[in-house]
């Protein structure tokens, strides 16, 4: 068999199919990722952790002690001239047709080489795939390839994570805090006072993501809670068919019961029959929702830098 043949090592045993728990990879690296160092090996070996850091381990592929960084740098070496055409020098699948090395169960599953051998020596056949020939190559050096296949697999990114590199800042102080002095004396000063429940939010809620939230949401700017806001309180007022009416902070409603928490801590349930008794809701967050849909990203911007300036 011509050595070019080779090139197709672990083609067979990524032909098993992708692996349920691989999908929460999709962030492997983009370009061939550098074989552990002695140090990161030594660092490694035998403490079933995971990235560098200290952060546990949750994933198969980062829970394998890894082997000594002299095997895996012969592993690349070796996957360098006899896997990269078919596997890609990211592992991700080459030119010659060879599946994704990273999202292979049994690649995964594999511990040190003892899945992937019987499969680089025998070849296998997957119908409407590339086939995976049998290769010559001794244990010991398909050994080697798996180990650094699983370096690789080690340094995974969760699904949906950042690109690696430094953190990305927003920057969401971008409006125009007179415009958005304007829109509130228009849309939310018959609710709110710059002097009154918001004065000293700027100051109160320092981060802006957050102050933005919160007010996009209709929580208020009070002291206490998280960030320095809470979600503004849903009032309610109850007429029974005879009796005094009944106000204070509504527990549950639907259409069978209504429940008010009281004054002095207790609560008072009122049991439902068509429009008796008369229930009357008022929850502060309604004008915020009915705001929402005209917002344009201008206006929250707008009102955001304005807030920020109320300190």
């Amino acid at each position: 068999m011509r050595p070019t043949i080779a090139v197709a090592v672990a083609a067979g045993f990524l032909m098993a199919g992708i692996g349920v728990r691989v999908a929460a990879q999709n962030g492997a690296p983009a370009a061939p990722a550098a074989p552990a160092t002695p140090a990161q090996g030594a660092a490694t070996q035998g403490q079933g952790r995971g990235r560098a850091g200290g952060a546990p381990a949750t994933f198969p592929a980062q829970q394998r002690q890894l082997a000594d960084a002299a095997v895996i740098e012969r592993g690349k070496a070796l996957y360098e001239i006899n896997c990269r055409a078919c596997h890609g020098a990211d592992l991700r699948g080459g030119d010659a047709g060879g599946p994704n090395l990273l999202r292979s169960q049994i690649a995964l599953n594999d511990q040190h080489g003892e899945l992937i051998y019987p499969i680089v020596r025998d070849g296998k056949q997957t119908p409407g795939q590339t086939a995976m020939p049998p290769l010559g190559l001794p244990q010991p050096d398909v050994t080697a390839i798996a180990e650094y296949i699983h370096s690789i697999q080690f340094t995974a990114r969760g699904q949906g994570a950042p690109p690696a590199g430094p953190p990305v800042e927003l920057n969401l102080l971008v409006g125009d805090a007179n415009a958005g002095r304007t829109y509130f004396a228009a849309k939310c000063s018959s609710c709110h006072s710059a002097t009154g429940d918001l004065a000293g939010i700027g100051t109160r809620i320092p981060d802006v993501m957050t102050l933005q939230n919160t007010w996009v949401g209709g929580t208020s700017g009070g002291r206490g809670g998280r960030g320095g806001a809470q979600p503004t309180p849903v009032t309610v007022t109850v007429t029974p068919a005879s009796g005094p009416k009944v106000e204070g902070r509504l527990v549950r409603v639907d259409d069978f019961i209504v429940v008010v928490a009281l004054a002095d801590g207790t609560t008072k349930s009122f049991r439902r029959e068509g429009d008796v008794p008369k229930v009357e809701i008022n929850d502060p967050r309604d004008a915020h929702r009915s705001l929402l849909p005209t917002y344009t990203d201008k206006d929250i911007h707008d009102v955001t830098a304005y807030l920020v300036t109320l300190k």
